[in-house]
């Protein structure tokens, strides 16, 4: 079982310094790459303090540097903000300075408000990251190409900088039907997020892969699952709690800049309650919060459950402290790690 790290970068305290932040994920990413962690995954969002990363390949750049042997992730490039060529280049740029250890995740996008920012039209972000898809696999296979798409069109065009990987792994986020289907048509990895749900709703993602993959005529055995979980590992009930309150926190501030809801107090967004949101103590029981032993235990379940290639966790939510957040990154490794795969081989 793969295990790697999720990083959003967002600033629950706005007055935080972002070279604090940054620092804080690099350090992070060079110890998960010490301790054996497969991926470091870096999200991308804009304008609000809900993430402070406008471009996680500037990340990946930056964390090549720094580790050795950890693949580095877009989770993910949001396709429609990008210039295609532009971005087509940035893209080989990254994996050839990781010497192939760029894991390319992209996306459609999801939050009006950044959108409105771009001045692009959201309701034509799955065309334009479906054409984009298309420009990125003729550039890269092929010295010179052109392309004539209803949002992009692209005179003879050479890429000149060239990716290790032949061909990158790329990686759809999301949990729905449709994108489910484009993963097995195209041939993409899927990353996935149980959210603050439990094992219910990951089996129920889990029914979807499936139905998507039988509905293309797709091998099941050629699907390929990661799923991202919140988890904190502590012995402390307090602790435990202060970590689900703040995973409610990041449901919440992402539900609102989905839905036009965003409150903003002062430079930070306000948490507005979501509807039909769980309890707290749900949240904390349906989450990877708990000793060694609990979170091993939740983890077989969601393995179970959603029968993922690979898991990564969010360790560093809201206003946790980053001590916190590398003891959980040296925990999961240490001692739930070894755990979870002896149970897995019985």
């Amino acid at each position: 079982m793969e295990f790697g790290t999720f990083n959003l970068m967002g600033a629950r305290d706005a007055s935080a310094p972002t070279s604090q932040i940054f620092g804080e994920v690099a350090e992070q990413t060079k110890r998960a790459d010490e301790l054996g962690y497969s991926i470091a995954w870096f999200a991308e969002h804009h304008f609000s303090n809900y993430c402070l990363c406008a471009s996680p390949l500037m990340i990946v750049a930056h964390c090549a540097a720094n580790t050795k042997n950890i693949r580095l992730g877009t989770a993910v490039v949001v396709v429609p903000l990008y210039n295609p060529a532009r971005l087509a280049a940035e893209i080989a740029m990254a994996d050839a300075m990781s010497n192939g250890r760029l894991m390319l995740g992209i996306g459609a996008g999801y939050q009006p408000y950044e959108f409105e920012r771009f001045g692009v039209d959201l309701a034509q972000n799955l065309e334009m990251t479906n054409e984009f898809a298309d420009i990125l696999n003729l550039a890269f296979k092929q010295d010179f190409f052109s392309y004539q798409g209803k949002h992009y069109q692209m005179p003879q065009t050479h890429i000149a900088a060239r990716p290790v990987q032949q061909p990158l792994p790329i990686y759809v986020a999301g949990h729905t039907a449709a994108m489910f289907r484009a993963a097995a048509r195209h041939g993409y990895r899927v990353l996935s997020s149980g959210r603050l749900g439990g094992a219910q709703l990951l089996a129920d993602q889990y029914n979807d892969f499936v139905t998507a993959f039988n509905a293309e005529n797709v091998p099941l055995d050629q699907g390929h699952m990661t799923v991202n979980r919140f988890a904190c590992i502590t012995n402390s009930r307090d602790e435990g709690m202060r970590f689900a309150e703040n995973a409610r926190y990041q449901a919440r501030v992402a539900a609102s800049l989905r839905n036009r809801q965003q409150v903003m107090e002062g430079i930070s967004l306000k948490d507005v309650p979501a509807k039909d949101e769980p309890s707290l103590e749900t949240i904390h029981d349906n989450l990877l919060i708990g000793d060694a032993d609990t979170v091993a235990e939740k983890l077989l379940r969601d393995i179970r459950a959603a029968k993922p290639v690979h898991v990564c966790f969010s360790f560093k939510v809201g206003d946790t402290p980053h001590k916190t957040a590398m003891r959980s990154l040296e925990l999961m490794i240490g001692d739930v790690k070894p755990r979870v795969e002896k149970a897995l081989a019985r």
